[in-house]
């Protein structure tokens, strides 16, 4: 063999060596750790996909559009020796069913109620992302014996604080796109609506990386899995309405955490949440944009562990 050949070949084999930790490192949707179990728990409408595995004081957590579940799997792994954590999909997205109706975040509230009842929690510690937050209010507003401390991360909650302000982000353009067309239009091309939010809403595009972007593309891109984000934002008029019954029957009292991403919400998030609680404190994750666990996961980890430890 020459010289030149054997050079080349390692030039070629170093270049697959480095192409392989690459796509190692790229691969950022994790599996959740070896002992967690999935199940359907069936509440008054829909069929909840649940995460369930770890030991310990319960932890539920909860997600947006854009995301699954999935999302959490970093931070279950973190927390699972020590706490019990349930991480379903909503009502409507992932693999939960996708029912006509339910979409005001009042009743998946109760969806999400109904999983603890199925599962015997009877009080668990809250995190939150997103759609998840407008959930997580509803829920500790409604049940708020059941939720004990909550990481709220990243969103407003319709009706609250200066919603009416950041309805007017042109970054927010999609809490009002519907009608009789948007399936026909999006049906097909779900990865470029995604991709819209994931490059608009991050830091850095880069860090939601194409192993992510195709693995909830995937699932976004099921028969009636856009139909059914879509209501979850048709519904938020309703939503601002709960949300201020809510609100005038009083704060929350439970620890709130409100972390808001530096290039996102930032320190808004706190000022929304000192709304409805009295008892927040806020953080901020650097660098980052809306996609915590994507463009911070590390940062977002440390920070809820740090807080839900506290007790």
């Amino acid at each position: 063999m020459s010289v030149l050949s054997a050079i080349s070949i390692r030039i070629i084999v170093g270049a697959m060596t480095a192409l392989a930790v690459v796509l190692s490192a790229s691969a950022a949707v994790r599996p959740f750790p070896p002992g967690f179990h999935t199940e359907k728990i069936q509440t008054d409408g829909a069929s909840i996909y649940v995460r369930v595995g770890g030991q310990g004081p319960a932890v539920v957590m909860l997600h947006g559009f854009g995301d699954t579940g999935d999302m959490w799997a970093p931070l279950a792994a973190a927390l699972a020796k020590d706490h019990t954590i349930i991480v379903p999909d909503l009502r409507g997205m992932g693999l939960s069913s996708y029912p006509d109706t339910g979409y005001d975040k009042k009743t998946q509230a109760h969806d999400i109620a109904r999983v603890m009842d199925a599962l015997n929690v009877q009080k668990a510690d809250l995190v939150t992302h997103d759609i998840g937050n407008m959930v997580g209010y509803a829920l500790a507003a409604q049940f708020p014996g059941r939720i004990t401390r909550w990481v709220i991360i990243d969103a407003p909650l319709p009706g609250i604080g200066p919603w009416d302000e950041i309805l007017k982000s042109p970054l927010l353009w999609h809490f009002n796109f519907r009608g009789p067309d948007v399936d026909r239009l999006v049906k097909g091309r779900e990865r470029i609506y995604l991709d819209r939010f994931w490059n608009e809403l991050s830091a850095d595009p880069k860090a939601i990386d194409e192993a992510t972007r195709r693995h909830y593309a995937k699932i976004y891109a099921r028969p009636g899995a856009m139909h059914a984000a879509f209501n979850q934002f048709a519904a938020f008029s309703q939503d601002a309405t709960d949300n201020k019954a809510f609100a005038g029957k009083g704060k929350l009292t439970i620890p709130i955490l409100a972390l808001g991403a530096e290039k996102s919400f930032g320190a808004q998030q706190a000022e929304i949440m000192r709304e409805v609680g009295t008892n927040v404190e806020a953080g901020i994750i650097a660098n980052s944009g809306h996609w915590v666990m994507e463009e911070q996961p590390d940062a977002t980890v440390k920070a809820v562990r740090e807080f839900l430890e506290k007790k």
